[in-house]
């Protein structure tokens, strides 16, 4: 007698092959190269035509299609750029206002997420609500008591007349940044400080400080970008030719009866974006890894 074995037969549905995977996302790739590719050519697409344009002469960007390729290159917008303005002058006051501004976001900002975060007291939730309420606070609503301010102590026309302002109201920012960061440094590390005898100020420039380098090159891209290019503050606080910024220099460059000079103001732009831009390419790993360690990770 013939016996026969059953065998069991599996109710699972069976996997699509390797292949048939890749074909399926293989349309979903496409769909999300050329957004991609979309994002990109609107966002160097008018870096390249400012530039472009910046070698045209004046007349073939009057007489001629502004959107087309120049047909002769020239450099005299340059000379004529640093001629009309004193655009040196300018990238200078802008350099001591950017570089000024920063360093007191990134101490002040710094300080007050450590006393917060790490250190706590009573209350430090509030206080850090607070913090975050003035990232809502509009800059418009300071201009005229600052002015009123300044002009009783006499600090107007001066570089701290914009520092303080913009170091100020980028301050919750930074403070929500660095506390979001510090919130995830294992308390470990600072209990080994304390058993070996660190105080808070030792821990903070010993170990804090050291591990917040993408925190602290994200604060300064982040903010950078607005001081660099602030034109409200200066054009309020700032009177005189020798103190103003790029923004404000840039005015220059409008004549008579609103004639304005573009090809050598297309240069002047091209010479004020290309350090920002050169450093932006330069941190962005340490930007996007301070961005992604504040919100999820230490």
């Amino acid at each position: 007698m013939t016996t026969v074995t059953s065998v069991p037969v599996s109710m699972e549905k069976p996997r699509p092959s390797p292949r048939r995977r890749r074909s399926r996302m293989h349309p979903f790739r496409i769909a999300t190269a050329i957004i991609v590719a979309a994002l990109v050519v609107v966002q160097v697409y008018p870096l390249a035509w400012l530039f472009m344009t910046s070698l045209k002469t004046e007349s073939d960007f009057i007489h001629n299609n502004p959107f087309a390729l120049p047909s002769s290159i020239s450099f005299d917008n340059y000379a004529r750029a640093f001629s009309v303005g004193d655009l040196g002058m300018n990238i200078v006051n802008s350099l001591i206002v950017t570089l000024g501004a920063s360093v007191a976001i990134v101490v002040f900002g710094m300080m007050a997420a450590y006393a917060l975060q790490v250190l706590g007291f009573r209350g430090s939730k509030a206080v850090k609500g607070l913090f975050l309420l003035g990232i809502v606070v509009p800059v418009q609503i300071a201009l005229v008591p600052l002015f009123i301010d300044y002009a009783s102590i006499g600090m107007l026309d001066t570089h701290l007349s914009m520092i303080i302002p913009l170091a100020g109201f980028a301050f919750p920012l930074s403070v929500y940044l660095f506390s979001s960061f510090f919130e995830y440094i294992p308390d470990s590390i600072y209990e080994a400080a304390s058993i070996d005898g660190a105080g808070p100020y030792r821990v903070f420039w010993a170990i804090t400080m050291p591990l917040s380098t993408n925190t602290i090159v994200t604060v300064v891209l982040v903010n950078s970008i607005f001081i660099w290019n602030d034109f409200i503050f200066g054009n309020t606080f700032v009177l005189s030719d020798d103190l103003k910024t790029i923004p404000l220099g840039l005015q220059n460059y409008i004549g008579a009866m609103g004639n304005v000079d573009w090809t050598a103001t297309f240069a002047a732009v091209c010479v004020t974006i290309t350090p920002l831009l050169l450093v932006f390419l330069v941190l962005n790993r340490a930007m996007i890894y301070g961005l992604e360690s504040g919100a999820n990770k230490g």
